[in-house]
């Protein structure tokens, strides 16, 4: 088995970054029924998509085209996709991977770039839902993003990751509690990472936590799991809005496990057989 953690299938830079734009000018004016969006809730990215989706109540106006949990080409891409990606940029090399905002009118590809996605959904066609990102929160929902990314999903590969130096992967560790206890402090004082209400850094924070227990946990030993659940109000706050049904009816637990163990060669720690949330007790039954 390889000393490394994880083995990731290759995730270039995002090649389609165009945006949903206010009018006909844009060449993507916000237009109900004509776009489509490709997910898989396997997929942190799509997850957050596919909750924001849901806040928003576009399942009729902007449909969801599901994807298997585990990509099915050999480049680590989806032959679903192929075609998108071919009509979009001719001899297209890369992986065709998701997520994929596509426009129904002209079989391209809109934007595969996750963040722009999101703000297009909730500027260009949340109107009639909450206000996930309100005026003059756009900074602190970015530095949430950050901390999440950085402190929280890019820390635990690293505490994780077998093989590494025992110093470098403690540091790690550190800045990974470092982060939690943030956000543990913050919700000490808010229901939610940012203002009072429901926003897109809720959206942010709860994929993470659903990434760092069903993932990032199977390769962290049991004294390091026992330290990230010694966060009551955090985990708390995972539990509670994974009641919530635009977040808990996305949770594809098989769908993530096969999906990290198709893509990982890294190795099991003790931590794996430490759950932090009954995440089942929240997903839906059974999904094809």
């Amino acid at each position: 088995m390889s000393a490394t953690y994880p083995q990731a299938v290759p995730s270039p830079s995002p090649t389609f970054r165009s945006r949903i734009g206010r009018d006909a000018r844009s060449g993507f004016p916000a237009v109900p029924h004509r776009y489509r969006l490709h997910l898989t809730p396997s997929c942190p990215s799509c997850l957050r998509i596919a909750v924001t989706h849901s806040l928003l109540g576009l399942q009729d106006a902007l449909p969801v085209l599901p994807l298997p949990a585990v990509p099915d080409a050999h480049d680590g891409g989806y032959t679903a996709l192929r075609p998108l990606y071919e009509a979009s940029a001719h001899l297209y090399p890369g992986p065709a991977l998701a997520p994929v905002l596509s426009d129904g009118w002209t079989g391209r590809i809109v934007s595969t770039h996750a963040p722009y996605i999101l703000q297009d959904l909730v500027r260009r066609f949340g109107d009639a839902g909450p206000r996930l990102y309100p005026d003059g929160a756009d900074a602190r929902i970015e530095e949430v993003r950050r901390l999440c990314a950085r402190g929280i999903n890019a820390a635990a590969q690293r505490a994780g990751r077998s093989g590494a130096d025992a110093a470098d992967r403690e540091a790690a560790l550190a800045t990974l509690l470092r982060q939690l206890g943030a956000l543990e402090r913050r919700l000490a004082c808010s229901d939610h990472p940012v203002g009072d209400r429901l926003t897109a850094a809720d959206v942010e924070l709860w994929v993470t936590l659903v990434q760092l227990d069903t993932v990032h946990r199977w390769h962290l030993d049991a004294a390091a799991v026992y330290r990230i659940t010694d966060h009551p109000r955090l985990w708390s706050y995972a539990r509670r809005l994974a009641a919530h049904p635009a977040f808990g009816s996305h949770l594809d637990l098989d769908g993530i496990a096969r999906r990290h163990h198709a893509r990982c060669r890294g190795e099991e720690a003790a931590g794996a057989a430490v759950r932090i949330v009954d995440w089942a007790a929240y997903a839906p039954a059974a999904r094809p």
